[in-house]
């Protein structure tokens, strides 16, 4: 997608996927910045979706697993060449059971489940993975749904994450 489709600030997710042998899925790019490196599943929110629900489509998208929502660990942000603010959300997420791993095979080259301290030995893993690696609690802030702040504002959807 061009910038331009996009405008001049962009909203991204991404996912930190964790199963339950505290392994990580991880991506590896076709593309752009992150190419031939592994990072997270992630993508752009689309107009008629909530940034947690993108996430979800994202990861199902990129690498056929199907995930439950934990809550949202962080925000990157950024401005590019002065121009283009850039941000992206970051949630948590476990797998649901029993899934095989699709490679979304025109945007990735790989999609695998590997061990965070593994991560931090791989020249090929991005510098968000490397610092996630680093940082001892990932507590997510969980969803908070069923708010209705007025009608007056015209939400067919609204969340907190508090």
């Amino acid at each position: 997608m061009s910038s331009n489709k996009r405008g001049s600030v962009w909203l991204a997710v991404s996912g930190l996927v964790v199963n339950e042998d505290g392994k990580w899925l991880v991506v590896m790019k076709k593309y752009g910045g992150l190419k031939g490196k592994w990072s997270l599943p992630a993508g752009f929110v689309e107009q008629d979706e909530t940034a947690d629900e993108a996430v979800l489509r994202e990861i199902k998208e990129e690498t056929g697993i199907s995930c439950e929502l934990k809550g949202m660990i962080g925000l990157r942000t950024g401005v590019i060449n002065g121009e283009i603010s850039d941000n992206m959300i970051l949630f948590l997420l476990t797998p649901k059971a029993h899934q095989q791993i699709k490679v979304e095979e025109n945007e990735l080259y790989d999609v695998k489940f590997i061990a965070p301290e593994e991560l931090t030995e791989l020249d090929e893993a991005s510098v968000l993975l490397k610092y996630f690696t680093n940082i001892s609690s990932r507590e997510a802030k969980p969803l908070i749904g069923g708010i209705n702040p007025g009608n007056q504002f015209g939400y067919t959807a609204y969340k907190l994450f508090l």
